[in-house]
């Protein structure tokens, strides 16, 4: 994929897009949606805003309401995922709540996430067997967004490096265009949703335990596509969260801690 490679050192790879490049893009976000398929309400999409207020809400916690986490029973290496358009630094009080209860955590390793490349996977596979080495055991996996389909996908290629995979929001199940961001998607990543070499393994179980985190509040993504349906995860866990409220909810990291602990 040629338009990766200016995509894969983050935002300033745009600049070296041609005219023709930046209007093939254009059109990609402006495509029709062939599936008819439906992504959450524009209330909830809407109210993803409230992210910008997280600094203050957490200020406010720290003050009033500090935020504890119950210290693993057995402590684990976990390689954190992010989601589409963000790097480990947006999941790094998330990383940090989860190293409170005595948890390893570790990055990705690949910077700001753009979309998929077979050159990321081989990345992450590389990153995914150093850890595994590192750590003396299987590593759990979590993903949040694109992020979870990622880690459904190494499980598939190494599940013997991996103890446990838990999505956040990732859209694995039914149409890729059940969601409010596919278009964002295709004109960031240069190339249709639905051209992804993945696209027809998503839904498939990794043969290890899978859990799909998912909320009816979510913005983004369809609940049902990030729920799943059985067969496609061992659990579904709804939680109330919006979907940037996986990266830094209380909520949501108590139920990533209890299901590593788990």
């Amino acid at each position: 994929m040629a338009t990766q490679q200016g995509l894969s050192t983050g935002v300033p790879g745009f600049t070296a897009l041609a005219d023709s490049e930046w209007a093939r893009r254009f059109e990609l976000a402006r495509e029709p949606d062939p599936d008819g398929a439906r992504g959450p309400r524009l209330w909830y999409l809407l109210a993803e805003l409230g992210y910008v207020l997280e600094p203050l809400r957490r200020l406010y916690r720290s003050l009033f309401k500090p935020f504890r986490i119950a210290k693993a029973s057995h402590p684990r290496m976990v390689m954190v995922l992010p989601g589409f358009g963000t790097n480990p630094i947006k999941m790094r009080y998330f990383a940090r709540r989860l190293e409170d209860a005595g948890h390893t955590v570790k990055r990705w390793g690949c910077g700001y996430n753009w979309g998929f490349s077979e050159e990321l996977f081989e990345q992450l596979e590389a990153r995914l067997l150093d850890l595994r080495a590192r750590a003396g055991e299987p590593v759990v996996l979590v993903g949040w967004s694109l992020g979870g389909l990622y880690a459904r996908e190494l499980a598939k290629r190494q599940p013997d490096a991996v103890a446990k995979v838990i999505s956040m929001g990732s859209p694995f199940s039914g149409s890729l265009r059940a969601n409010n961001v596919w278009r964002i998607y295709q004109a960031v990543a240069g190339h249709r949703i639905a051209d992804v070499k993945l696209a027809a393994q998503l839904s498939r179980k990794p043969p290890v335990e899978t859990v799909a985190l998912w909320s009816p509040r979510d913005g983004a993504i369809s609940p049902r596509s990030a729920a799943g349906y059985p067969g496609e995860r061992d659990r579904a866990v709804a939680l109330r969260c919006s979907h940037m409220g996986f990266s830094y909810s209380p909520e949501a990291i108590c139920a990533v801690a209890r299901e590593i602990d788990d």
